[in-house]
């Protein structure tokens, strides 16, 4: 049997692109709730702190990473929860300029500043990202080559690309009526309150002990320590360092707010905030002015 000839690498990018957006099609359709973030913004810490939440209310197995409905099949009254970075709708829907998919979705918009993000990003680059998750997503192909200062600064990789994806979502608001933004910076100082705030927002009635004993649990301590064990299972690499000897190369590295900060240089760092300061909306509150009031 004569064997299928490859495509040319454009066309494989192209196509790859429209699957994996046709899949995130059918999975917001079915969802009940969104989780919105971009990659890096705190979504893996949310998404434990909900799992174990769940497992409390709901009585249901504590080994299990919340990941669409996979609770849901074991207990209707849990929502059936779609994480999503937003990476490939757009290129099953043609909404390039758009969130009109999601007007009738209830969203949470994940949001963290954009250094902090990009940084930890380049870690995540450094150390986790698979070759194709590269092509696919326009990152640099440089074997880890480029330094921290020279990925948050390029166009494909870094504060550029954050700042674009929460441009974008700022300027279609509107377009979803459901929604709530919230800052990673907020959750990371009031956790219990805000995560009270997410949990009625989804329509859930929580009780306070189920709250704080999530927030135990979902501790950057344990987390780490699940990370390092098996906890999760069926959770491929998600959840498992890139090497166990290197902290930078844990999927739960630091969560520490404003930590860009301690990579670089006093003249770096005020480069860094005059690009945040001149490039991002104004609505999420990073750049010293009023947040949008959906953003807590």
């Amino acid at each position: 049997m004569a064997s299928t000839p490859a495509l040319p690498r454009e066309k494989s990018l192209k196509l790859e692109r429209y699957l994996r957006g046709q899949e995130e099609s059918r999975m917001l359709r079915q969802s009940d709730v969104v989780i919105v973030s971009f990659g890096k913004s705190g979504r893996t810490w949310l998404r434990v702190l909900l799992s174990r939440y769940f497992q409390l209310h709901y009585k249901v197995k504590s080994n299990r990473l919340l990941a669409h409905d996979n609770m849901h099949v074991l207990n209707r009254a849990i929502p059936r929860v779609f994480f999503t970075h937003d990476n490939y709708l757009e290129d099953f829907t043609g909404t390039h300029r758009s969130k009109e998919p999601y007007a009738n979705s209830r969203v949470v918009l994940l949001v963290r500043h954009p250094a902090d993000t990009a940084v930890s990003q380049f870690f995540q680059w450094k150390h986790r990202m698979r070759g194709r998750k590269k092509f696919i997503n326009a990152y640099p192909d440089a074997n880890g080559e480029l330094s921290p200062f020279a990925f948050l600064r390029d166009d494909t990789s870094g504060i550029p690309k954050v700042v674009r994806f929460m441009n974008l979502w700022a300027s279609e608001l509107d377009s979803v009526k459901d929604i709530m933004v919230v800052r990673y910076e907020t959750l990371r100082q009031d956790t219990a309150g805000t995560f009270g705030r997410i949990l009625r927002f989804i329509g859930e009635a929580p009780k306070p002990e189920e709250i704080a004993q999530s927030v135990e649990f979902a501790s950057i301590e344990n987390m780490r320590a699940l990370e390092a064990g098996t906890f999760y299972k069926r959770t491929g690499n998600r959840m498992k360092p890139g090497d166990a000897a290197n902290p930078e190369s844990y999927k739960v590295r630091r969560a520490k707010v404003g930590g860009y900060r301690d990579y670089f240089t006093d003249d770096q760092n005020a480069e860094i905030e005059r690009l945040v300061a001149t490039t991002l909306s104004p609505a999420f509150g990073y750049n010293g002015t009023g947040t949008d009031p959906r953003v807590i």
